[in-house]
């Protein structure tokens, strides 16, 4: 259900009873109903079941992704944590700690919420926690001895902010010590700062506990200056644990977006840490894939990376965005009923992966030639041969770059299985 529509009913041809619950605002995962009610009512994409424009997953092809990065951190002795932003999908988070995820890595305390709502009890925040209401939202969350949280830190005067908060209500809060590169985003740049975090991290040891080093990798392009970021947050890491700076063991070392998770598993697993030290990855885009940058980065990892290539197939998309075809204006030309509220745009516009008319037996490959060449908020132009017989009512499933902001315009997206039944149905909690 998008969005922009979340007072309309997602399905059509159903039980009104049975789908009201969804209609609602969808603030809690108790639903009415379980994936094997779902799965009874027979909804099905290609009956037209389902209101398009729609977001759908792909069972058999997350459950591929799944599996395959699972087995690719533990073949590299690293531990996963599934960066949640990028769907933020309770239901996603469950599958990937069954799958043996360590834990979960969001970006802002209201995620991390949500989260904990949901059931998750060990998140990696990979940013800084910054402002009295989101330092109180988890020092609520803290009071549950069985929840395990970390933030980032990288300036003196935040370690002394949380030290004060914390403190206060006689809380222990664990930190990483955020590395960052000039022009970068954020995290230490030079020795000098790292010794005033580290001055004022040694005020607040009843409070803060200094647990690891993190980087975030992903917003360099040249992988020599990767490799040598990564060499440098192992060199800090050696650095601290020789001089009893750490206060937990193991002792976490993170990194890995979607880009570089191939080079970061490889540079922290050779480095001969030892046990001591915990090796955490955190891509999230690869659940779902993509065919924008994901997909490029991923034709690099195979390339170069011995592991990925034993593997053979990699990562595949799981993710599409169906619409009709309302409009063929002019020879060359249709307009398809989906627009930047429903699809990621900024990397990327949707490309057409699948064909299909009502009445027929499948679903078709695209024809090469289609594609789009402009999205406005609720219409796309699709460039077309004047050769191609489309017609209103045809169905057309596009490929997403950018699954981030594909996820965040949708509260449910239906899970179909290979015969285009669904399954299930899973909400986000953007």
């Amino acid at each position: 259900m998008n969005q922009s529509t979340v007072s309309s009913n997602p399905v059509q041809g159903t039980n009104a009873s049975l789908i009201s619950p969804l209609n609602k605002g969808l603030r809690s995962l108790d639903r009415a109903l379980d994936a094997k009610q779902i799965a009874s009512l027979g909804w099905n994409l290609l009956h037209e079941d389902l209101s398009l424009p729609v977001a759908v997953l792909y069972q058999d092809k997350i459950e591929h992704n799944l599996r395959w990065m699972q087995q690719f951190a533990e073949t590299y002795g690293a531990k996963l944590a599934p960066h949640g932003k990028t769907t933020m999908a309770p239901q996603l988070f469950a599958k990937q700690l069954e799958a043996g995820a360590w834990g979960i890595t969001l970006a802002t305390a209201q995620q991390t919420v949500a989260a904990y709502r949901h059931g998750v009890r060990r998140v990696l925040m990979a940013n800084q926690l910054v402002g009295k209401q989101n330092m109180a939202a988890i020092a609520q969350l803290l009071e549950d001895p069985d929840f395990s949280y970390y933030c980032l830190v990288d300036s003196a005067e935040l370690v002394d902010q949380l030290g004060a908060f914390f403190a206060a209500r006689g809380l222990r809060l664990h930190v990483l010590l955020e590395l960052g590169v000039m022009g970068g985003r954020t995290g230490v740049r030079e020795d000098e700062q790292l010794r005033s975090v580290l001055s004022a991290l040694s005020q607040w040891r009843d409070h803060l506990v200094l647990s690891g080093v993190e980087v975030y990798e992903g917003i360099l392009q040249d992988e020599a200056a990767v490799r040598a970021f990564l060499e440098r947050a192992i060199d800090v890491t050696r650095r601290l644990a020789s001089e009893n700076r750490f206060q937990e063991s193991p002792i976490l070392l993170s990194g890995a977006g979607s880009i570089w998770y191939d080079v970061v598993a490889e540079v922290f697993s050779a480095a001969g840490l030892g046990d001591s030290v915990e090796v955490v990855l955190r891509p999230g885009c690869y659940l779902t894939h993509d065919v924008g940058a994901y997909r490029e980065a991923q034709a690099r990892i195979l390339e170069r990376n011995p592991v990925a290539r034993r593997m053979h197939e990699g990562l595949v998309p799981a993710l599409h965005v169906w619409a009709y075809i309302h409009s063929i204006p002019e020879p060359g030309r249709a307009i398809v009923g989906l627009g930047k509220r429903d699809a990621a745009f900024d990397s990327g516009l949707p490309m057409p992966a699948l064909f299909f008319r009502p009445g027929d037996s499948a679903p078709a490959q695209a024809p090469a030639h289609w594609s789009l060449s402009k999205m406005m908020d609720q219409h796309a132009y699709l460039e077309i041969s004047s050769e191609d017989r489309l017609r209103p009512g045809d169905m057309i499933g596009f490929n997403i770059a950018h699954p981030c902001l594909t996820f965040d315009k949708w509260r449910v997206l239906p899970i179909l299985d290979r015969d285009y039944r669904v399954v299930d149905l899973v909400q986000t909690f953007f």
